[in-house]
């Protein structure tokens, strides 16, 4: 029997914009737009009414803009939502991510118009997200207020203990909001850098510093060659760089080949943490699709690492975790929220065992 197609709406201000996406969707047969809207005011009544299986949504509108769209939805019918957005001024883009924590599954960049050089690369990830979201399965989000952490992290006044050095995250679809659910939640004496690898569109990752900038309180950058990590601090791999780190512990950028088609790949990190850190790394692999970084968060391991992987529950999608922990290489498997608990205890049990150790 032949499967329901996708059922679509599509909400953006640009008639021009709900055109082109409406024709990339339909170009595949499993994908049908049955409605197309110019504000989040409309999107909120068409998706009450009519009950679409995802809906790609536009940030800046008229009457009800993407985030408080958003938000709605998810709190009386969610719905899986795309958020596409063209804009990559960093202060309009982390806005974006304020809608991930709303409730969006995924955020995507806008596709051109057909002709321009990046038309084929665009269009195919935009078509493949919005396929493989619709089957994404959401739940309610209840109102609720978040508190940032007003705080500027400073390193502890004791020294670093000698036992874990360094923490290395790898993530992709649906890694914004568990980023700042793992950040939000470490104190703000935590003694160890984040290394982090997210796949994101080109263009976006400054809206991602800024918004855990803002809702964690973590100093959070993007990666600079040569840099020494500092406690309290997350570094993000640049765009189209490799991140890794040297044997002395400092960052390195790379324009090697991807690694499984990805650059930055988490496979890279991991890898570079195994080889020179071993049991003096965690490794974290968060949702994700695909499997970059599974068979290099085993690699870790198997060097003596702490490592956890996410759990099915609360990945938007399984793939990467999944795929570390079908290889046994996660030494634990959690729920996002308990994923910085975990690391606090790991780090202060390795600190005790090393301060009492002969």
């Amino acid at each position: 029997m032949e499967s329901s197609p996708i059922r679509a709406l599509v909400a953006d201000d640009s008639r021009v914009a709900r055109q082109l996406m409406a024709r990339i969707l339909e170009s595949d047969e499993r994908v049908r737009v049955i409605g197309s809207v110019e504000d989040g005011q409309a999107a909120l009544e068409f998706v009450q009414d009519q009950r679409p299986d995802v809906v790609i949504m536009d940030i800046h509108m008229p009457r009800l803009d993407g985030f408080e769209a958003t938000r709605r939805i998810m709190e009386t019918q969610p719905v899986p939502i795309v958020i596409c957005s063209a804009s990559l001024d960093p202060r309009q883009v982390a806005t974006t991510f304020k809608v991930l924590e709303a409730g969006a599954v995924a955020c995507v960049e806008k596709p051109v118009a057909k002709g321009h050089d990046s038309y084929e690369a665009l269009a195919s990830n935009f078509l493949q997200t919005v396929k493989l979201m619709s089957e994404v399965k959401v739940i309610r989000r209840w109102p609720r207020t978040r508190t940032a952490s007003n705080f500027e992290p400073t390193p502890p006044s004791r020294p670093v203990a000698p036992g874990i050095q360094f923490i290395g995250i790898g993530a992709s679809t649906g890694g914004p909001p568990v980023l700042q659910t793992i950040l939000g939640a470490l104190p703000k004496d935590f003694p160890i850098p984040v290394l982090i690898v997210q796949h994101i569109a080109k263009g976006f990752l400054p809206g991602l510093a800024e918004w855990l900038n803002q809702t964690t309180g973590w100093k959070i950058q993007i990666a600079a060659y040569g840099e020494t990590p500092q406690a309290g601090h997350a570094y993000l791999a640049p765009d189209d760089f490799h991140l890794s780190l040297s044997a002395s512990g400092r960052l390195l950028l790379s324009r090697e080949d991807p690694v499984g088609g990805l650059r930055p790949a988490v496979a890279y990190l991991f890898r570079s943490l195994a080889q020179n850190f071993g049991s003096q790394a965690i490794g974290v692999l968060l949702t994700g699709m695909g499997r970059d970084g599974a068979e290099d968060l085993k690699l870790m391991r198997d060097s003596g690492a702490e490592t956890i992987a996410q759990d099915r529950e609360t990945s938007v999608v399984h793939g990467m975790p999944g795929e570390a922990i079908a290889l046994g290489g996660a030494s634990y498997i959690l729920p996002a929220e308990k994923i910085a608990d975990t690391l606090v205890t790991l780090i202060k049990r390795r600190s005790a065992s090393d301060k009492f150790a002969p």
